[in-house]
């Protein structure tokens, strides 16, 4: 394991957890994006090659039906940009698993890629789009110029297609993050707000808004360190600490998959190189079979954002 400055050591304070029945498959298709976004734990964006190969997504396949995996919950970069990721998520809903796509809305309005909110609502996929806020200087500023308005025109596609709309099936959710090193608002408080704002301002409607707080690592970490600003972080999340959210941790119930088919135990322990359970590195293809619940997982004190205040998941807040 790596140790510098940005990424937490093993000697970390949180506390042990061990995991419950496993429900869902998390796969990063690879890191090519059309972003590149000053938050991204996974240093995503236009010039990354990494990219999940067939052999892998079939292994992935084979270990849904093997384990009764409930929910595939793809990520990337923008997970859409994979020349494969049609074929991988239609070949998955036909073993009827409920498909989650983290989409960066703003890549429907690339050119090439004007099939997405149509092939995602045929295949009833809950979309998980990311607006970190609802105002156009806050989103640019941490996503790019321009970004604010690509995303508003993305997301009033998604909803002319059926998501987000009463009745229609079709899940569409939204994800903030904060701008500055800080811990989201209240989760229900703020998704009033979008909601009142987007349907006022811009006639757009969605289901619900989960907020996240940044993960001290990678670009991120980049940036609090550049900014002198990692050890206040750290002390905030610390300090923020609550322990009724350790039994909520989406951990417990999820596996991360990185682009070669190696496991973790959640995204930010792949982007960290922390192998799942903290043990060495495992590839997908030799967990077939086994049985996940009351493994140890990995730990360090990046962990203390998904456990500070509200708490945080890719769900949204704990509580």
């Amino acid at each position: 394991m790596r140790t510098t400055s940005s990424i937490p050591t093993p000697g970390t304070d949180f506390p042990r957890i061990r995991r419950d029945a496993l429900h869902t498959l998390q796969m990063n298709l690879g890191y090519l994006c059309n972003l590149a976004c000053t938050h991204c734990h996974v240093e995503a964006g236009p010039k990354r090659t990494e990219m999940m190969d067939r052999e892998t997504m079939d292994v992935a396949l084979e270990f849904i039906q093997a384990q009764g995996i409930r929910n595939l919950d793809v990520t990337g970069g923008s997970p859409e940009m994979h020349p494969l990721f049609c074929d991988f998520m239609s070949e998955a809903k036909a073993l009827g698993v409920h498909l989650m796509d983290r989409c960066n809305p703003t890549i429907i309005e690339e050119p090439g890629y004007d099939w997405v909110p149509q092939f995602l609502a045929d295949h009833e996929v809950e979309v998980i789009a990311s607006l970190p806020c609802y105002t156009a200087d806050n989103v640019d500023t941490q996503r790019g110029k321009g970004v604010f308005d690509s995303s508003i025109a993305a997301l009033q596609k998604l909803n002319a297609v059926g998501y987000g709309k009463p009745d229609s099936g079709l899940a569409l959710n939204l994800v903030y993050n904060p701008v500055s090193p800080t811990l989201p608002p209240p989760q229900e408080t703020l998704e009033d707000d979008y909601k009142r704002f987007l349907d006022d301002k811009f006639g757009i409607a969605f289901d619900s808004l989960f907020t996240i707080a940044n993960m001290p690592i990678k670009r991120y970490a980049h940036m609090l360190l550049r900014e002198k600003r990692m050890g206040e972080y750290m002390d905030l999340l610390r300090g923020a600490h609550r322990s009724e959210n350790v039994a909520s941790v989406m951990c417990r119930g999820l596996i991360s998959v990185g682009w070669r088919g190696y496991v973790y135990d959640c995204d930010f322990n792949q982007m960290l190189d922390m192998p799942l359970g903290g043990g060495d590195a495992v590839h997908l293809s030799e967990l077939i079979d086994t049985d996940f619940e009351q493994r140890a997982i990995a730990i360090g004190d990046h962990c203390y954002g998904c456990t500070a205040g509200q708490g945080s998941s890719c769900g949204g807040a704990l509580n």
